[in-house]
């Protein structure tokens, strides 16, 4: 049934395939991997529906079906303990997850945000305008798209890449915290939020040298260790910020609205569970929690 399905859109995924079928096509554009089981009515009431919704994009959406009861391997290396559960990845990373049946709309909530629109045309030519010197207008036109699509959420990002070159990232900031609920949500504008916070945080050093020359220095104030950790998190230099947001838990755990472990925990989805500091780090949040 699920598995004997003819489609240039819909594939089969073992161990074995699954990081050229998921993996790297997602760099492309959106994977939804469907774990699902010939046991499991919810699994076969809802394929139907998932065949539809694939052939529908007409190829800007791939449907990748991996059977729970086979694939122990990836079902275990993704954290599937039951079925039918749907993983949409995005450029390597699952960027949302749906467990149990999902209707037709539902279907249609998951996918959209990351599935290509008429409106992401203006982009480049909007980028173009930009290059050529005519900021303004770059902005203009991408501001009036949004109004013709206000569900896209690559037209804020764009807005908000382009506030990041000319270093306004406070800007960028407020821009994206007046979008909608559900544009805010959306993986990459999530993730550019994070990136944000810290350059905003990095942008306010007066004295550079001076501050990186006092790095291991713990009786500097928080707001000193505060904008190291912010620095270094922004030139991904990981090892250092997750030491300094450590001093900060020693001296002050609370400060900045916890800003130490909110920062530790945005490092750590970000670098995922096996990186070599991730497994450092991670334990020692267990003291700071209480």
């Amino acid at each position: 049934m699920i598995d004997s399905i003819n489609s240039p859109y819909i594939h089969a995924a073992n161990a074995e395939s699954f990081q050229s079928l998921v993996i790297e096509n997602s760099k492309k554009g959106p994977v939804l991997v469907n774990f699902w089981s010939k046991k499991a009515g919810p699994s076969l009431r809802q394929y139907p529906l998932l065949d539809k919704l694939v052939h529908d994009y007409k190829g800007s959406l791939l449907l990748i079906n991996v059977d729970a009861d086979s694939e122990l391997k990836i079902t275990r290396e993704v954290g599937i303990t039951s079925v039918p559960t749907l993983k949409l990845y995005r450029n390597s990373e699952i960027v949302e997850s749906r467990h149990g049946y999902q209707s037709e709309q539902d279907l249609l909530d998951l996918v959209a945000q990351y599935i290509s629109r008429d409106s992401d045309k203006i982009i480049p030519q909007a980028i173009q305008e930009y290059i050529e010197g005519k900021q303004s207008k770059a902005y203009e036109m991408i501001t009036q798209e949004i109004l013709q699509d206000p569900d896209n959420p690559r037209l804020p990002l764009a807005i908000g890449k382009l506030l990041k070159h000319e270093r306004r990232f406070q800007e960028a900031l407020t821009l994206f915290a007046s979008l909608p609920e559900d544009i805010i949500k959306n993986s990459d504008i999530n993730r550019f939020k994070q990136e944000l916070t810290f350059l905003a945080i990095a942008n306010e050093i007066t004295d550079l040298d001076t501050l990186l020359a006092q790095s291991d220095n713990m009786d500097d104030a928080p707001i000193a260790m505060q904008q190291r950790a912010a620095f270094f998190i922004a030139n991904e230099d990981y090892e250092k910020a997750f030491k300094q947001l450590q001093y900060i838990m020693d001296k002050d755990k609370h400060f900045d609205n916890d800003f130490s472990r909110r920062s530790m925990l945005t490092l750590i989805s970000w670098l995922g569970a096996e990186h070599s500091l991730v497994k450092q780090y991670k334990p020692s949040l267990s003291r700071y929690t209480h």
